[in-house]
């Protein structure tokens, strides 16, 4: 059976690492595909692009039939609510409808017209638990192959001469910038680093029928947030006296 080799590409750290190291391996490589959600940061498409002249090659970009925010706000789901909300840990229909479903939809018509298509993912060796869950056959992780963690896929992305322009920095992880999985300290880069961004978060909040989070507030988290900056950058170290 002919074979279609497919790099899931996210533009993340890990997912960068295995399309360079493969590439650099003289691995096969067919076609790169990315799902693009609508939602990254504009940094992470200035990656993207600088990838694909590092290493010549086109990639394949993929969107749902519907944006995030139509699904999130308008959608007219059968139970007769309107709008899915705000995604949590228990429905994250937003992985499912702008990434998964896109590119298993994608890949099928490969699988239609006889090819067996093998995928790469881009899971960290010390994330393997991640890569447990998933039991298809045809997807492959070579950073678990290669005993490459989190921590030196990056650094390895840093040597090549990527930076994401500081993202890694201010996040752990660098998806969608209105993530509600985001902890109080990425949350706090949001508003810090990112403050348009920032508003336009809080006017989702204000539309959607659930809150982005059940703890606080946005309001509240902006009011801490600016509380907590301001000691940080009035504090006076003793060596400063």
């Amino acid at each position: 059976m002919k074979e279609k080799h497919i790099v899931s590409f996210s533009g993340g750290k890990d997912s960068t690492a295995i399309l360079l190291m493969m590439a650099e391996k003289g691995m096969q490589i067919d076609e790169i595909i990315f799902c693009d959600t609508g939602m990254e940061f504009s940094a992470m498409y200035d990656h993207i692009t600088a990838v694909k002249k590092y290493i010549n090659r086109s990639i394949t970009v993929l969107k749902a039939e519907n944006s995030f925010e139509y699904m999130m706000l308008e959608h007219k789901k059968r139970n007769g609510k309107v709008g899915y909300g705000w995604p949590d840990m228990r429905n994250r229909w937003c992985t499912s409808y702008l990434k998964k479903d896109v590119a298993r939809r994608y890949l099928r018509t490969y699988e239609k017209q006889g090819f067996k298509v093998i995928e790469y993912h881009g899971i960290a060796a010390d994330e393997k638990h991640r890569a447990n869950k998933n039991q298809e056959k045809n997807i492959k992780y070579p950073l678990i192959d290669w005993k490459i963690t989190e921590q030196q896929a990056l650094e390895y992305c840093y040597s090549k001469g990527f930076n994401w322009d500081g993202l890694y920095e201010q996040f752990r992880r660098v998806s969608c910038w209105c993530c509600p999985m985001k902890g109080l300290k990425e949350l706090k880069s949001l508003y810090k680093y990112h403050r348009v961004l920032w508003e336009q978060l809080k006017e989702m909040d204000k539309k959607s029928w659930n809150k982005f989070r059940l703890d606080y507030t946005l309001e509240q988290l902006e009011q801490r947030f600016k509380e907590e900056i301001f000691i940080e950058e009035h504090q006076v170290s003793i060596f400063d006296l």
